[in-house]
């Protein structure tokens, strides 16, 4: 346990009751293997009508051109510190349904829920997955060649935990070294109806 999760709940699973979104990584890199499982967690998510309309565009540190475009797209305070993270990637949300081409309004949620998935099987694996908004959508599309009618939903990086004091931003140290935070249950969980 860390300061990020000691103050949550006991009885959660333990991959749940360790996640969160680091941005000190350490140099350690994925085998291949490993970034197999991960993706294959994401792979096996349930979507609407078995859509699956989630991709991953993902480059390891070892594939030096492919890691530097997608850490191109980030801004540039996630650049600072994802540039250390041993994967980095781009989730993406395909737009209509192949079955019929009409708009699938779940193609965000069931990418989203991808995405989780591959973020618990990134805990299982011990390493971090920290997903990210700030980045240039256009630029992605740009750099990586991601088609018309898929939506890029998210860049995330993957890394085992690193030392926060490597950060160069206090803010960031000071994020990384904070108790996490959440909302009250009973102000996210209705029972019945929206309260009044």
């Amino acid at each position: 346990m860390s300061v990020k999760t000691d103050n949550r709940p006991a009885d959660l699973h333990p991959l749940l009751r360790m996640r969160y979104s680091p941005r000190a990584f350490s140099p350690a890199s994925l085998t291949p293997a490993q970034i197999q499982r991960i993706f294959e967690a994401g792979q096996w998510s349930a979507s609407c009508f078995n859509a699956q309309p989630w991709r991953f565009v993902v480059a390891a540190k070892e594939d030096a051109e492919g890691f530097a475009r997608i850490l191109s797209t980030l801004v540039p305070a996630n650049q600072a510190w994802a540039e250390k993270a041993a994967l980095l990637g781009i989730a993406v949300a395909q737009s209509n349904f192949e079955m019929n081409g009409n708009p699938n309004r779940f193609a965000a949620y069931d990418a989203g829920q991808a995405m989780a998935q591959v973020s618990l099987q990134t805990e299982a694996e011990g390493f971090h997955c920290h997903q990210m908004g700030g980045f240039d959508a256009a630029k992605a599309r740009e750099v990586l060649g991601v088609p018309q009618g898929y939506e890029l939903m998210a860049a995330f990086a993957i890394g085992q935990q690193g030392d926060p004091a490597s950060l160069t931003n206090e803010g960031h140290r000071a994020q990384e070294t904070a108790p996490g935070q959440r909302k009250a249950l009973d102000t996210l969980l209705f029972h019945g109806m929206w309260p009044k």
